[in-house]
């Protein structure tokens, strides 16, 4: 059963908004846009835990879905068919896998520099699959080694944030004020 508790709601929502603020802080390329939310879900996972990060990204998700404008390209139900839907769905993942592997033992940065950077492998692997898919067969484009350059131009900023991301989340997890 899911508990339902103030500091959960209160980080999933947190951690939703600032997802939402990191996709439209954007470096433009011409598939991938680079966006602040990697920085964002590592962090929803390394400090608020694999299921309530995972959920925070569930929620913005959601949100755009149903037509908030939240998405680096807008919003609606019709975002689906974006080839870089395929990075949200990855990002589930990624915080949920980045959350399990933070909180599963003593918190040590070496454990957040491996929680955060094994986040990215589904956002990426996920990520480039949708975008070659829906490249090729809904947009009937059919370069893939193009697609795939400009999936991964944003990985190594992604790998800077996702370190940037385990030196922040330690600091607050380790500071004596902070309480799960």
């Amino acid at each position: 059963m899911i508990e339902l508790k103030i500091r959960n709601l209160v980080l999933v929502s947190l951690f939703s908004a600032l997802i939402a603020v990191g996709a439209f802080i954007k470096i433009p390329t011409p598939l991938c846009p680079i966006t602040l939310q990697v920085l964002f879900t590592t962090l929803a996972g390394a400090i608020a835990g694999g299921r309530n990060g995972a959920v925070s990204v569930i929620v913005y998700i959601s949100l755009g879905l149903v037509g908030f404008p939240v998405f680096a390209g807008g919003g609606g139900i019709g975002y689906i068919f974006q080839p870089t839907f395929g990075f949200l769905i990855g990002m589930v993942i990624g915080t949920y896998l980045t959350g399990k592997i933070c909180h599963g033992g003593k918190p040590v940065f070496k454990r957040f520099i491996i929680g955060c950077l094994t986040g990215l492998v589904p956002i990426f692997t996920i990520g480039t699959a949708y975008n070659c898919l829906i490249t090729s067969l809904y947009l009937k484009e059919e370069n893939a080694l193009t697609v795939i350059y400009y999936c991964l131009l944003p990985l190594p900023w992604d790998i800077i944030l996702c370190v940037f991301s385990a030196y922040i989340a330690k600091r607050i997890l380790n500071n004596k004020g902070y309480r799960k």
